[in-house]
């Protein structure tokens, strides 16, 4: 691949600015300030109606906590790799950024009131969730894309994302409160079916840059942490409100908590001498937060949500330790953040956990057949959207990097000079000693 084929020069503005520009013409047109009156029909996220309308500025505290997952938590959790620490926080911000405009117009258009989407915090939560589903996929893909490449996958992704939701919530009718179906088992299986379809023989035995150093795997606790503490108002944000959403809360809260001591545990047990895997630790220690998204508002009791925490604190763990290392060996799949175990596996076993809670009368309302319906359609739409949207991306004009330059800041970044100087003496160093043995 010819080097000039990575420069951003023109492809990235033109790009980025044809998709702000066209999106502003679309706000134009369809957006307006929420004034309080409904005319018709009713604010939903689908998986839950709010009985009674919240005041303006009440869900401003959990869209809050939701913001800072989706900027500080998601963007720092990437950050592990040792010179893509700008590219992870960076491009998460960019598609963030874009991701919540577009979320907000392709979730209004199906609940528009007088022709317009009127924006209500409710709305921007829901715009900020549909971003998730992008970050989870951005991981999965991490280091081998280029910002063109990821803001096409962006404008699809949420798209395909939207259209699975109205039918999960409309038609369906499924409960799926903290999203373990909708959110993390799309963008997990769209991620996968994206690093199946850009698939890189060349990087089959791995890459020197694809590892951390001690610093980088500090900076993505950081991620972990932000997460870790508010994933209870990720799940709950949406919760009808008063009781039902205090449960919510609760069953997140102790789901996390189990989570924890089960992927230490289990990380002891696989690594060797007993030592603890910083790679599990910043990601399995989160899988209860998704697994118990599905039922989390459902009276399944405090020890339910911690045995589905702790359920997801084991296979997330073990998946990071022999399912990743199989599915790029044999499947061709190179999950660079290990989205399956985080989001996939436990997404999945959250849609299941919902679908036995129903089943057992957990929910009113509720039927276990379109809560499977519900899921099947989730990974239906992520396997075959992500593969179109990957043969899109595959395609050789938006500047993806070379093999040789993946997971390096470099080709798309300005890095301090100090950055590169401390590098090449390193280099040099090693280079020197390697020469000295005999």
């Amino acid at each position: 691949m010819p080097a000039f084929a990575t420069n951003m020069r023109m492809k990235f503005p033109i790009i980025a600015l044809a998709l702000e520009i066209t999106t502003i013409i679309l706000f134009a047109v369809f957006v307006t300030y929420d004034d309080g009156k409904k005319s018709h029909g009713h604010d939903s996220h689908g998986n839950e109606t709010h009985h009674e309308e919240p005041k303006p500025m009440e869900l401003y505290p959990m869209f809050q906590d939701v913001h800072v997952m989706i900027f500080i938590g998601f963007g720092f959790l990437m950050t592990f790799l040792k010179r893509y620490g700008f590219s992870s926080v960076g491009f998460n911000l960019l598609l963030a950024a874009f991701g919540l405009q577009w979320g907000l117009l392709t979730q209004g258009l199906w609940h528009l009131e007088d022709g317009k989407i009127k924006v209500t915090i409710f709305k921007i939560i829901n715009a900020d969730f549909s971003t998730a589903t992008v970050l989870i996929s951005f991981g999965a893909v991490l280091g081998k894309t280029s910002p063109v490449q990821l803001l096409i996958m962006t404008i699809l992704e949420i798209t395909l994302f939207s259209i699975n939701e109205h039918l999960v919530v409309t038609f369906f009718e499924a409960n799926d409160v903290g999203a373990s179906m909708i959110i993390h088992a799309f963008g997990a299986y769209f991620g996968l079916a994206v690093a199946r379809v850009l698939y890189r023989p060349g990087l089959s035995n791995g890459h020197d840059n694809e590892g951390s150093v001690y610093h980088s795997d500090l900076f993505a606790m950081i991620g972990t942490v932000f997460l870790w503490m508010f994933w209870p108002s990720f799940n709950s944000a949406i919760a009808d409100p008063g009781l039902t959403q205090l449960t919510a809360v609760i069953n997140t809260y102790l789901s996390l908590a189990a989570c924890v001591l089960s992927a230490y545990a289990i990380s002891s047990l696989v690594e060797h001498k007993g030592k603890l895997d910083m790679v599990h630790i910043q990601n399995a220690t989160l899988a209860g937060g998704v697994a118990v998204g599905t039922c989390a508002d459902m009276d399944i009791g405090p020890y339910g949500a911690m045995l589905i925490g702790f359920v997801a604190g084991i296979i997330s763990t073990l998946g990071f330790k022999y399912l990743t290392p199989i599915l790029a060996s044999k499947l061709g799949i190179q999950d660079t953040c290990g989205v399956h175990n985080l989001h996939g596996m436990p997404g999945i076993l959250g849609g299941l956990a919902g679908i036995v809670a129903v089943a057992l009368g957990k929910k009113a309302g509720g039927n276990a057949a379109m809560q499977a319906a519900a899921l099947a359609s989730s990974l239906g739409f992520a396997l075959v959207g992500g593969a179109i949207t990957g043969f899109i991306m595959k395609l050789p004009f938006w500047g993806q990097p070379p093999d040789q330059n993946c997971y390096d800041d470099s080709i798309y970044w300005e890095v301090p000079e100090e950055e590169e100087e401390h590098e090449e003496s390193l280099a040099h160093a090693d280079h020197s000693k390697n020469k000295a043995e005999p």
